[in-house]
């Protein structure tokens, strides 16, 4: 794979179908297989994060080429405004944010992976958290609420514990308020680039919705 370090937010990088292959994901699950599709995006990205010290925060712009050997892709951090501070989107500034796709080769399948890779961090109504120990969530569930249009499920995977929440309300104040209560989870954990469809198919669901109820109800 051959990565290219644009700017402080951005990197491109190139991976032939050969390679794809030989880390060991057939081209068909790639186009078709929405699982494996981030699979393989993540084990990129955590490549070109241990080579260029590009590290994942909040949203991604992700922008797909798909050539006649292989893939081109481009990802921008997507959560500097235009002062260059991290924080909440605005909403006339969101569709910027959200994959600009290009097709070359004439390969029709282009558009179902070009989907995929659009419907990953990009989606500003969904984050994944990570915590250390399963007590960094007891303080941090007695201090908030999570808001009734918020669904919330809290997972264990590979040693670690996981909270996801997805915002049900796609009204601009609620994706406002959304971010406010990230930035809290933020302070007790991290964010992570797990897939909610990672942790459902290969972790242990604990608490399957209302996590902070349920953790201030028993601790």
């Amino acid at each position: 794979m051959d990565i290219e370090r644009i700017n402080e937010n951005t990197v491109k990088f190139y991976i032939s179908y050969i390679d794809i292959e030989k880390r060991g994901f057939s081209r068909d699950e790639i186009w078709f297989n929405r699982d494996k599709s981030e699979e393989l995006f993540w084990e990129m990205m955590d490549e070109i994060n241990d080579e260029s010290e590009f590290e994942v925060e909040g949203p991604l712009w992700i922008q797909v080429h798909a050539l006649e050997k292989g893939l081109e892709v481009t990802v921008t951090r997507a959560g500097a405004n235009k002062e260059g501070k991290n924080g909440f989107i605005e909403p006339d500034e969101r569709d910027s944010y959200y994959s600009s796709i290009s097709e070359a080769g004439g390969n029709q399948k282009y558009n179902d992976i070009a989907d995929l890779y659009a419907e990953l961090e990009v989606d500003l109504m969904e984050h994944t958290f990570v915590f250390r120990e399963f007590d960094d969530i007891i303080p941090l569930a007695k201090r908030m609420e999570i808001p009734s249009n918020v669904s919330s499920s809290f997972h264990f995977f590979e040693g670690k514990y996981y909270l996801y929440l997805e915002l049900m309300d796609e009204e601009d104040e609620a994706l406002e308020a959304f971010e406010n209560l990230a930035s809290v989870v933020q302070e007790y954990a991290t964010d992570s680039t797990v897939t909610i469809h990672r942790l459902e198919e290969y972790g242990k669901e604990i608490i399957s919705d209302e996590v902070f109820d349920h953790i201030r109800n028993y601790f």
